[in-house]
């Protein structure tokens, strides 16, 4: 018993260990790419794809937002990103935050406000949520602060889809 708990305590440290080399948790296997890393703002038909350093332009001490930011008011856009649940242990959920990195969440010292968005799921939607895989979360933005019990939010998006990250 002693041997087999000595074994299963190896493990973890070196799992953590592994993890804290690669950064925030690292990546999953088979992901090349982080979502962080897509583009700052391509157009298809109707949705905007929108990355990170794009949103990372919101000022959220002051509300400041740069012009090409504040043009994304409620237009249908498409965030890379990986799901945290604000339920534990949900398999899918109809509300979360998307982050721009895996190990990202309210636990540890989260991302500032301009990194998180709160996703609210159209009605009668729900999404699968699978933290260590990244998504494309499509929807309708807004910019705003939000307060909540989870932390300080800069965006929210009523989400139409959530699929896997393809690059």
């Amino acid at each position: 018993m002693i041997a087999a708990s000595r074994k299963l305590l190896t493990a973890s440290a070196a799992i953590l260990v592994l993890m804290a080399a690669a950064g925030a948790g690292g990546l999953p296997g088979g992901v090349t790419e982080r979502p962080v890393d897509a583009p700052v703002i391509a157009q298809g038909d109707t949705t905007i794809e929108v990355a990170w350093r794009l949103l990372a332009k919101l000022n959220y001490r002051t509300g400041e937002k740069a012009k090409e930011l504040a043009d994304l008011e409620g237009k249908m856009v498409k965030v890379p990103g990986f799901t945290v649940p604000l339920e534990d242990w949900a398999a899918s959920a109809t509300e979360f935050l998307l982050v721009p990195y895996v190990g990202a969440c309210i636990h540890t010292p989260p991302p500032p406000p301009n990194q998180l968005v709160y996703i609210e799921m159209d009605e009668g939607k729900r999404a699968k949520m699978d933290g260590w895989n990244p998504v494309w979360v499509e929807g309708v933005l807004k910019i705003e602060m939000t307060e909540s019990v989870y932390g300080h939010v800069g965006f929210t998006i009523v989400g139409q889809k959530v699929y896997p990250y393809e690059s």
